[in-house]
């Protein structure tokens, strides 16, 4: 197993990507510590992992909360003697779909703020932790507008392109110590949380958006949750030994270039055609 004898903490373990994530490092061996501020959702994802044969543990821990992300993680070093993996997926609101000219400051700032704290204070406080041991990984994600401009996303754009600045110059400053620090950027995953209630709830109005957010991508396809946590498995491996201070592209291929114009050669719709 890839991470068999291995500690993963998780913030916002309780959402469908977090959840996902959790999932997977669990059944590559790890042993899962869930957090989040509500115990319902953390606890869920813990027994699933249970009934499959893994280890988890649960806590709750506000991301945002400095002292109680320390003392988790003392407590994590000393029921299980060290944190080999650290991974945030808690959520930060954001307002998108509008243009930035009729948002106002606080409404694009905001998400921009709190995205960079919770992930600053989790990734800061493990690597403390993990500097004493001389090893480690921390795992962040972000989303296509980090790569590539994309109307419409607000405040969430700058937040992406901030924590993958701040991944890449934690790396250069934690290698030293031998702790790896990865950024993965996903395209959008169809069947999560967000996504399957926007598609349930405005079935209509979602499908085109759906069909253009694929045809975007190089493989005509949106990576899927397990996609998302197929690649922090690995990240966190053995296997991606020499792989630090940069963003893993999960996109389908959408921020190295929009390839909403071709199609492929059998298809009627014209290899190339008018926007």
């Amino acid at each position: 197993m890839l991470l068999k004898n291995k500690n993963a903490v998780i913030y916002g373990a309780g959402g469908s990507l977090g959840g996902a994530v959790s999932r997977a490092l669990a059944a590559a061996g790890a042993r899962v510590f869930l957090t989040g501020r509500g115990m319902a959702s953390i606890e869920k994802v813990k027994n699933g992992i249970l009934a499959a044969g893994g280890q988890a543990e649960t806590a709750i821990v506000d991301g945002f909360d400095k002292q109680g992300i320390e003392a988790h993680l003392a407590s994590m070093v000393k029921q299980a003697g060290a944190v080999d993996i650290s991974f945030n997926a808690v959520d930060v609101p954001v307002k998108q779909n509008i243009p930035l000219i009729e948002l106002s400051m606080e409404e694009v700032v905001d998400p921009i703020t709190r995205t960079m704290q919770t992930r600053f204070l989790t990734a800061t406080a493990a690597a403390r932790v993990m500097m004493t041991q001389g090893s480690g990984v921390i795992l962040s994600l972000t989303a296509t507008p980090g790569g590539i401009s994309y109307p419409m996303t607000a405040g969430f754009a700058p937040a992406c392109c901030a924590v993958e600045c701040f991944s890449q110059n934690l790396a250069a400053e934690m290698g030293i110590y031998g702790i790896r620090v990865v950024n993965i950027r996903s395209g959008g995953s169809p069947d999560s949380r967000v996504f399957k209630e926007a598609i349930d709830g405005h079935p209509a109005e979602m499908a085109p958006i759906l069909r253009q957010m694929e045809g975007d991508t190089m493989l005509k396809r949106l990576p899927l949750m397990a996609d998302i946590a197929n690649t922090a498995v690995f990240l966190a491996s053995d296997l991606a030994a020499m792989i630090t201070g940069v963003t893993v592209d999960v996109t389908g291929g959408t921020t190295a270039g929009l390839n909403y114009r071709v199609a492929a050669k059998n298809s009627p719709v014209p290899l190339f055609k008018n926007a």
